[in-house]
């Protein structure tokens, strides 16, 4: 005779029958969610942590698309895997993951410091950023005259404009006109400037306010740990910042980035610095997410109301 399970017994069955479990800590950056998987994947093949990033991205891209999109993930998140470290002075490795791509470096997802019990001051030290190129002329749809733009290097590449040139101010209310500006800016710079490829295969009371627009054309909530760098080379360059300054960068939501040039540098034939940022960091939460092996997503899904696609 088939007895019915109580709910309780069914849920606990489903979770038992489960194709994958991931353990994730839950964290926000600046405002900006950056979960972080501490297990639940095996160790993948690859001799350095960018030689394992190339596996994800070539060979097991699911398991980015599964976390970090619908209905498991959303439009406004970033993902990052622990693994073991390649390099022996390293306590640990870990793969940045967005809803593009892998970037090579992110600030939001990297910082901590850990003191006592408590983690949320944190800070890392970045490598070389660069400017290529300062006041250049972009010529963007929907605009009578060129809009200047700074192109640099803070881990990504960036192209910085002052909002009010596009008759915008930085705040959360503008949000969507700064995104619809943002990605026609973005797609602009792309076709009439041919910076080379990544590199690597003020005092401390000066404040400004920025926001970056990010794939899928959302605000990032955070200052933008890699595009404060690049404004940092920007003011570097132009002579407004000495080695040992400091500037704080200011998101759309409030939150701030401390940027503080470390030392001069140098990338190929480019003047570069060496940056260090500090910002705030907060655990929100500890759970496991579930891929059930009848969930019809396993991958997940992008609707057009919130993933726009440029």
């Amino acid at each position: 005779m088939a007895v019915p399970m109580a709910r309780s017994e069914k849920k606990y069955a489903d979770i038992q029958i489960a194709r994958r479990t991931f353990n994730v800590v839950g964290a926000h950056c600046g405002g900006e969610v950056c979960d972080v998987i501490v297990g639940g994947v095996l160790n993948v093949p690859g001799k350095t942590i960018f030689g394992k990033m190339m596996h994800f991205w070539k060979k097991a891209d699911r398991l980015r698309n599964s976390l970090m999109n619908e209905p498991r993930g959303s439009s406004s998140m970033c993902v990052n895997l622990v693994l073991p470290p390649c390099n022996l002075e390293a306590d640990a490795g870990f793969i940045i993951m967005e809803h593009e791509e892998y970037p090579p470096m992110s600030g939001a997802n990297t910082m901590l410091r850990v003191q006592g019990r408590q983690s949320n001051i944190c800070g890392v030290s970045k490598r070389s950023g660069f400017v290529y190129g300062l006041d250049l002329d972009i010529n963007v749809p929907g605009f009578d005259t060129p809009v200047k733009a700074d192109i640099a290097w803070g881990g990504m590449w960036y192209a910085l404009v002052d909002a009010s040139s596009a008759g915008l101010q930085i705040k959360t209310e503008n949000g969507k006109e700064l995104v619809d500006i943002g990605e026609r800016l973005k797609r602009a710079i792309q076709t009439q400037t041919s910076p080379p490829l990544s590199p690597y295969a003020p005092d401390a009371q000066q404040t400004a306010v920025n926001t970056v627009a990010v794939f899928p054309g959302r605000l990032d909530r955070s200052p933008c740990g890699t595009g404060t760098c690049a404004r940092l080379a920007v003011l570097h360059k132009r002579g407004q910042l000495a080695v040992g300054g400091s500037f704080r960068h200011r998101s759309v939501i409030g939150t701030e980035f401390v940027r503080t040039v470390k030392s001069e540098a140098k990338v190929g034939d480019y003047d570069a610095i060496i940056p260090v940022v500090k910002g705030t960091a907060w655990i929100k939460a500890f759970k496991q997410v579930i891929l059930h092996p009848t969930d019809p997503f396993p991958e997940g899904f992008r609707a057009g109301d919130k993933w726009h696609v440029s």
